[in-house]
């Protein structure tokens, strides 16, 4: 065959048609698409180019648009290794199981290396079947749409710099559910609940107009500065626009994972609004709102640690807050995680973790398993005691230790004062002689809380006032 100069060139456009087509970064070799459900698959291409994707048994086509395509693949089912093609590319060593984002603050990046148990995890931490990748740290005005991971099996060496909380739940999650489970990471310390709302949400919702017109002053004051130090460079420093803080990090290490199949988040945040608890439960369920919406996968589940030792009762309080107002949610208390606890970084973790896999199978999964400790339910006085009703209690109350404490009571001069409780039967009694003609009672209601009521199943009461304003 004669080679032709327009066939060289026709051969070369469709190979750089070819080399063009590039799947989001999280379709890369070794991930863990989410089993049962529609499974979306997405990238970059040039505007015009056809785009096949090929997996199971399955083959979808789709043209660019605006550089940018996606296809949706119909549930699958577990197992694996699998190998999915894009066009000429191959992704190699595709698991099918459960997919769980991992997010939040400090605890939940504190790293399995330096938690209480981590040594022991670690060296027992090789299973082929469990992946893990962590989302770089990003962040912006605008959302990304792309990040560059890479995900890992759970050997000891890739575990130990791990998120110490998500090890421990993937783990657990492995182990009841015994399918390939894909942990994505993704955490900053120091981040308040606003760092991590949907902007797009905020915009659209009157309660946070406030927080609108202000970005909108802050830009116009910037874009004013700035024409000006254009008009005359040398007379004055270039400005510097204001970052905003709310949505920040959002933008840049949840909304470019989104619309990827997961089945649910466990999240651990709060610290960093410890002294604006008030206004905490209203932010979260917002935050929570926003992602739901732009994940576009409905009401998925969304299972919270509660804060542990070394912070304000009240925020530990707005967690419950939302618990009780959201759809879907779970809520696992930690303030009993006091081994090696020096400060807000507490190292205990495996319980945090335990825990939250056994959320996850009762909501995500059905199973009949307790998975929270006793919730403050109602009270009523009878003479100079207090009665206290507690939900999550179908096994019964027990005491952890020598002793039920950790009992506050008062009465009409809201001066509170160590009191005297025992279980009866699924109730708590509480009383004190100093108090006769008490009208509230607190539990746990401290920085740093000394948790000895527990259920059966063994899972510690949350703190709680019965004051609440």
């Amino acid at each position: 065959m004669k080679v032709t100069l327009g066939l060289v060139w026709l051969i070369f456009l469709a190979a750089s048609s070819h080399a063009a087509v590039k799947p989001h970064g999280l379709f890369s070799n070794g991930g863990v698409l989410q089993q049962g459900v529609e499974v979306p698959v997405w990238g970059t291409a040039n505007t015009g180019d056809k785009v096949t994707v090929k997996f199971q048994g399955q083959e979808v086509s789709t043209v660019a648009q605006e550089g940018r395509w996606l296809v949706k693949l119909k549930p699958l089912k577990p197992g694996g290794p699998f190998t999915m093609h894009i066009n000429d590319a191959e992704i190699t060593d595709l698991l099918i199981g459960e997919v769980w984002v991992c997010s939040g603050q400090s605890n939940m990046h504190f790293p399995l290396k330096r938690a209480t148990t981590g040594p022991a995890a670690i060296a027992a931490a090789t299973d082929s079947e469990l992946r893990l990748c962590t989302i770089p740290n990003a962040g912006g005005p605008e959302p990304l749409r792309d990040v560059a991971v890479q995900w890992k099996s759970s050997t000891p060496t890739n575990v130990a710099d791990f998120s110490a909380i998500g090890y421990f739940f993937g783990r657990d999650l492995r182990r009841a559910r015994q399918v390939p489970v894909g942990l994505i990471h993704s955490s900053v310390g120091g981040t308040g609940v606003q760092f991590w709302m949907s902007w797009r949400g905020i915009e659209a919702n009157p309660a946070y107009q406030g927080w609108v017109d202000a970005g909108k002053v802050a830009e116009a004051r910037y874009q004013a500065a700035l024409t000006k130090y254009q008009q005359s460079p040398g007379t004055n420093p270039p400005p510097k626009r204001v970052e905003r803080t709310i949505g920040k990090v959002y933008n840049g290490m949840i909304a470019p994972l989104q619309p990827y199949a997961i089945r649910g988040v466990i999240w651990f945040q709060g610290e960093s609004n410890s002294t604006v608890a008030q206004a905490y439960a209203g932010w979260f369920l917002e935050m929570l709102r926003g992602w739901r919406a732009d994940w576009g996968q409905g009401d998925f589940p969304f299972l919270v640690g509660q804060l542990g030792p070394f912070v304000t009762p009240e925020i530990r309080e707005a967690q419950v807050d939302v618990w009780r107002r959201a759809t879907n949610t779970a809520l696992v208390v930690s303030a009993d995680c006091l081994e090696g606890a020096r400060e807000v970084h507490f190292p205990e973790k495996e319980p945090v973790g335990q825990r939250l896999a056994l959320a996850a199978r009762a909501v995500a999964y059905g199973e009949t398993v307790e998975y929270a400790g006793p919730v403050f339910d109602s009270m009523r006085v009878e003479g100079d005691r207090v009665v206290l009703n507690f939900q999550n209690t179908d096994a019964g109350l027990t005491v952890k230790g020598q002793e039920l404490t950790g009992f506050t009571i008062a009465g009409a001069d809201k001066v509170f004062t160590n009191a005297t409780a025992k279980i009866t039967g699924t109730q708590v009694i509480v009383s004190s002689p100093l108090v006769p003609e008490p009208i509230a009672v607190r539990y746990g209601w401290a920085v740093v809380p000394k948790l000895t009521l527990y259920n059966q199943d063994g899972l510690p009461a949350s703190p709680f006032r019965t004051d609440k304003p």
